[in-house]
């Protein structure tokens, strides 16, 4: 049926008369819930909502499952590194450090300090009796130190601290102990550059210890390279009797440290020069934080193209229902009714998606120990294995203002996509599109 051009323009005529509709009001939302609604001649268009539906629930749920394992990791990481070095170094730059006694004794009074450890170090290569041998970093401490350092005291995995407390061993970590082969008890051969000076030159230190206990950190590197020394001992072997290299503090709070540091050089009463965390592992957890950032760009990806399927959907879907939204035109609704129909379309699939997604990822991250053990059975191989990262269980850590801004960004692209399809069928012409009716 022909509809003539003036009686469509009288009814625009007569609708732009009318009352504005209030924005959102029922019958447009009305309008939105039937057309997401499936129906047998618009089964396609249904589909392309699915599956937009999908990517978005799935996008958000990876990245909060990303974003949670990757926290996890950086949180056990920081406890293993900060849990064995120091907050701040203090070191001092007039003279060699032989009042440290007199020095830890006053840091440990400061605010916020819960340690002061005197430490000597020095690098050296270890060999056991299978005669292999590789280089260790033998550090020099008090066995009361030791005891207060719960990330070694802690772990130890065979011995005790008796052996030490007592001067007469030494704690190597556990995989040094298996690639040296030896256990507690048997000989470690320490072997240091810097040793006696005779006619002939300096002469490497060679001496020989007792391994009174191994400990196991959780972190390769550091089971696989640190010894600790009685600290009277270390001074002795590595010719610095009387003296230490550094005091190593910890700090409730390692984010503060910046705050303490001129209470730390006025408790010192020279010249001192301090190195903190951040300073020490800065290209460490700068590539973390470079990978966070990569990989949640990424990631945004996957929800940038299910909100590019909600483009695709909505357009269809007002090409098929060209003919409805110039009847609604002709009834008296103006263009921005029409724009707010379709605008609701769309953002509904991108605000329920994102909530579907928001409870997956959280249900994921809540459970993602069990799901590890289970894909583990089902693969017959373990997945995230201790024995390579050292962590008993996979780390998820969800950080609420990261989980905000994921659904913030997941609405703010499914609602930008929706802006332009919602605008083309607001701009219909009525005319046109009921011509061949």
């Amino acid at each position: 049926m022909a509809v003539s051009s003036a009686a469509v323009d009288q009814q625009e005529k007569t609708s732009a008369k009318a009352p504005a509709s209030r924005p959102f009001s029922a019958f447009e939302r009305v309008v939105a819930w039937r057309y997401l609604r499936a129906r047998r001649k618009e089964a396609f268009i249904s589909v392309i909502a699915g599956f937009s539906f999908i990517g978005i629930m799935l996008g958000v749920a990876t990245l909060i499952i990303v974003m949670a394992v990757m926290n996890g990791f950086r949180t056990e990481l920081i406890t293993r590194i900060l849990g064995l070095n120091g907050h701040v170094i203090v070191q001092t730059s007039d003279a060699p450090m032989n009042n440290y006694d007199e020095l830890a004794k006053k840091f440990s009074t400061l605010p916020s300090v819960t340690m002061a450890l005197p430490l000597v170090e020095g690098e050296t290569l270890a060999s056991g009796g299978s005669g292999s041998g590789t280089g260790a970093l033998v550090r020099g401490i008090r066995a009361e130190d030791l005891e207060k350092l719960k990330t070694v005291a802690g772990n130890i995995k065979a011995g005790d601290l008796t052996g030490f407390a007592a001067g007469q061993g030494v704690l190597i970590g556990s995989r040094m102990a298996q690639q040296l082969g030896i256990t507690v008890g048997d000989q470690i051969t320490l072997i240091a550059p810097d040793g006696d000076i005779t006619p002939f030159g300096v002469n490497p230190r060679v001496k020989s210890y007792t391994v009174s206990g191994i400990f196991e950190i959780g972190m390769s590197e550091y089971d696989a390279s640190i010894i600790f020394m009685p600290l009277e001992e270390a001074q002795l072997y590595f010719n610095s009797e009387g003296v230490v290299q550094s005091i190593e503090l910890f700090v409730t709070n390692p984010d503060d440290v910046d705050a303490l540091r001129p209470k730390i050089e006025a408790a010192a009463g020279r010249p001192v020069n301090l190195t903190d965390w951040r300073q020490r592992n800065e290209t460490f957890f700068s590539a973390l934080q470079v990978e966070r950032n990569v990989m949640f760009m990424i990631l945004t990806l996957i929800v940038l193209v299910a909100a590019l399927n909600i483009i695709s959907g909505l357009i269809m879907l007002v090409k098929d229902k060209g003919s409805d939204i110039a009847i609604l035109r002709t009834m008296g609704a103006t263009s921005g009714s029409i724009m707010r129909i379709f605008f609701m379309t769309g953002a509904a699939i991108g605000i329920v998606g994102t909530l579907a997604g928001v409870l997956l990822g959280v249900l994921v991250c809540v459970n993602i120990e069990s799901i590890r053990q289970f894909f583990s059975w089902i693969s017959g191989t373990v997945l995230f294995d201790p024995q390579l990262y050292f962590l008993s269980t996979l780390p998820a850590e969800m950080d609420l203002s990261e989980t905000i801004t994921v659904v913030v960004m997941a609405l703010t692209l499914s609602f930008l996509a929706t802006i332009f399809p919602a605008w083309r069928a607001s701009r219909l012409d009525p005319v046109q599109a009921l011509r061949y009716e």
